[in-house]
């Protein structure tokens, strides 16, 4: 029988996925520190990095806020408006991805109300999505917005807390994130809806890159 190996990639790929979702299991009252400054050694040494070879050279490491413990809220995963799925066109390779709403999330920040909806991507495992845009996007963070979670890559474990059958859950911005394309044009990233754009700034989370 002839060996069929796997490319290299798919298991630096594989190991990536990994590797951040050993960060996001950490615990304890530095986790977050202890967060960042691994994302930091994973972005300057790991070969699926999404940084090019040369911004690697000198990394100083990412950009974020402060710590907010405010940014750490208690809601609810609701049902939403089904609608229509949400095809987003990425512009390269993949194509257009299909999602669907698995419900809404309602919580007020900073005195705000606010809502986002949860997104669950067709033929992917049912796995959860949320992109997200806010008062402070394109300046002090990416334009295109930002990531809270996305559990079929294991970005959620410290953003996301939940227990199998009930519908109550908490979230924490201090863990949002750029997606791949924040940090090179090579990358193409399905990016917040408006239905997902938040009029009130989230100062919590990962800046703008420079």
């Amino acid at each position: 029988m002839t060996e069929v190996r796997l490319p290299q990639d798919k298991l630096d790929l594989a190991d990536w996925r990994r590797r951040v979702g050993d960060l996001y299991r950490l615990s304890g009252p530095d986790a977050l520190e202890r967060f960042r400054r691994g994302r930091d050694e994973l972005f300057r040494s790991h070969p699926q990095s999404p940084l090019a070879p040369q911004a690697r050279q000198g990394f100083p490491g990412l950009r974020y806020f402060d710590p907010d413990p405010t940014a750490k809220l208690r809601c609810r995963l609701e049902p939403g408006e089904p609608g229509a799925p949400l095809e987003i066109d990425t512009g390269g390779e993949d194509g257009v991805i299909t999602f669907r709403r698995a419900g809404r999330l309602a919580f007020s920040f900073k005195g705000q109300p606010c809502t986002l909806t949860v997104f669950s991507l067709v033929g992917y495992a049912g796995g959860l999505f949320l992109p997200f845009r806010d008062a402070t996007s394109g300046t002090e963070t990416y334009g295109g917005g930002r990531y809270l979670f996305d559990t079929v890559k294991n970005t959620d474990g410290l953003s996301l807390e939940f227990h199998a059958g009930s519908p109550d859950v908490v979230i924490d911005f201090n863990f949002a994130y750029n997606p791949s394309c924040a940090y090179d044009a090579r990358w193409v990233c399905p990016l917040a809806p408006r239905e997902n754009w938040l009029a009130v700034p989230v100062r919590a989370g990962e800046k703008v890159f420079a």
